[in-house]
Parts: C-alpha cells; structure tokens; sequence
C-alpha cells in the first residue's frame, strides 16, 4: 500500500521463454519449451442403489504423461550423466528427482514441478551448421523426453529443498 493510502498493485510478470531443469539443487539446463507435464486416473462409476440423482466415483491408478524439453541449452556434465545414465546396460538406470523451474524476471521461482523417477526415454540433438561462429561452450538440445514416477507441484519457492525424496528400501519414493 502507498503512504497516500491507494493499494498499489505490483505486476510479477513470468518469463515464459526459459525453463529451467534442476538437478541437485544445481540448474543444469535451459529450455524454451516445457510441455506434457500432467496426470490422469483412471475412474470407475458405481450407482448407487436408490440414489438416482448422482453416482460414486472411484479412482483407480494414476499415468503420468512424458514431459517434452525442446530447443534447450547446457554445459552441465550433471546433466549428460543422468541424461545418458540409461545408455549404460552395465549401470543400473539413473532414476533422479528432478525439478523444471519457472522464474519471474526478479529471479524468483514462480512455479516448480518436481518429477520424482525422472528417466530420459529420448533425445534428439540439434541441426548443426559449420557456417555459424560457436558463441560459447554450451551444448545445444532440440528435444529431451522425460518419463516419471510421480509428480509434485510448488507454486512458488520451490526448487532444492524439493530434492530431497530419496527411495525406500523397496524401490519406492515415497510419499508426503
């Protein structure tokens, strides 16, 4: 509120240009487009025996859709690590929580998806031109798929502290 007593209205714009992969606690990645992060549970109607008017709904188990990365930017080794960790039949699959980030133009995290499981299941790399100067050290990607485990949604302040779901001892993450 201003000293003259009108509430003064601050507008948080999002930079929706840039989403940001996050690897413990370390922003691993850059990419202009984030899309199928998502859910759907499968539902079974019951009628209700004398209940006419409505029906019970019962959810069953839920998919979780491949979130797509495109036209991205790295120069993380973290990041080739878990993306290529399931290249190697000689390791075990390198399963990571992982968080995609949207920041604010101040800097500030607005939104935060915590895909728990997270497992690269493609990759597609860009269109290389020899023509073009190389501008800096990073290496470009035109497409990540990632499938997951499980999901969580932060509205705001996430990021790190959502690291920290690690498996059970039987190969489960677990729940909050």
């Amino acid at each position: 509120m201003a000293q003259n007593g009108n509430v003064v209205h601050e507008l948080n714009y999002v930079l929706p240009n840039r989403f940001y992969v996050e690897i413990d606690s370390e922003l691993t990645a850059s990419f202009m487009q984030c899309s199928g992060i998502g859910f759907t549970m499968k539902k079974n109607s019951y009628a209700e025996g004398g209940v006419n008017e409505q029906e019970r709904i019962y959810l069953g188990p839920v998919t979780y859709s491949d979130v797509t990365l495109q036209r991205g930017i790295t120069d993380s080794l973290t990041f080739w690590e878990w993306a290529y960790g399931s290249l190697d039949p000689a390791t075990p699959t390198k399963r990571r929580n992982i968080n995609i980030v949207l920041f604010n133009q101040a800097g500030e995290t607005m939104q935060c998806w915590t895909l728990i499981g997270a497992v690269v299941t493609g990759f597609k790399g860009p269109q290389l031109m020899a023509n073009l100067p190389a501008q800096n050290a990073t290496a470009a990607i035109e497409q990540v798929i990632v499938s997951y485990e499980g999901l969580r949604i932060q509205r705001s302040g996430g990021g790190g502290a959502m690291m920290n779901l690690t498996r059970d001892a039987s190969g489960y993450f677990g729940s909050n």
